[in-house]
């Protein structure tokens, strides 16, 4: 079985097969030369952004981790909201579907 982190009860063998379906489809030059983009620092970029900005982040996120990204995120998004989302990993739209919906809700009032 898969430890809590990477699956466990939060998220089905399904949704597991419909991201590899979506990653095996992908454009292999594509997926090859999105790498680049991951070494670009677009944090002024952040500054720029002017309308009402919801930032969450899962406090287990092992892809990028919490203390690189969350906070630094909000502090940089001038009047954003920020929620660390409990327990949550890189995929908290899947496995933490109800907390990250009544996050939005909240944030969309």
């Amino acid at each position: 079985m898969r430890d809590l982190v990477l699956g466990g009860k939060r998220i089905s063998d399904e949704a597991v097969k419909s991201s590899w379906t979506v990653a095996v489809g992908a454009s292999p030059t594509g997926t090859h030369d999105c790498v680049k983009a991951w070494y670009t620092d677009f944090r002024k970029d952040l500054a720029k952004i002017t309308v009402p900005t919801l930032v969450l982040h899962g406090d287990q996120d092992r892809i990028v981790p919490i203390a690189i990204s969350g906070a630094l995120t909000q502090a940089a998004i001038r009047g954003s909201k920020y929620v660390p989302v409990k327990d949550a990993p890189h995929g908290l739209l899947v496995t933490h579907a109800d907390p990250v919906n009544a996050e939005l809700l909240s944030f969309l009032k």
